[in-house]
């Protein structure tokens, strides 16, 4: 039997001392494995994503360092062990997304 291959579940409401009230700044180191909720100042609507304890929360490509982070949803990653050679994706920028009206549109 081989390794286990790391599992991510969701931690039920008491199970974990998690604040999700708190909010969060670029380049923090994120307490919780789970999802956030990423607060711009101006340029988009909220969104969410999944990252992992330990890691800094991610600039954004457009506004640098002005957003936030929420938790949402804490999640548990059973075995963060990655020595058996498997990759690990981490998110060090949040990507600026084309607006609705630069679709189909070409930059000279």
């Amino acid at each position: 039997m081989g390794p286990r291959k790391p599992e991510l579940f969701l931690v039920k409401p008491g199970a974990a001392e998690v604040r999700r009230d708190q909010m969060y700044r670029t380049d923090e180191i994120i307490p919780h494995s789970g999802i956030y909720r990423v607060l711009h100042r101006q340029h988009r609507l909220p969104h969410e994503v999944t990252l992992l304890r330990d890691q800094q929360f991610p600039r954004c490509a457009k506004c640098a360092t002005a957003v936030s982070f929420e938790l949402v949803q804490a999640a548990q990653v059973e075995q963060e062990d990655v020595s058996d050679g498997r990759m690990r994706i981490v998110l060090y920028e949040l990507p600026e997304l084309e607006s609705e009206g630069d679709e189909g549109q070409i930059a000279v």
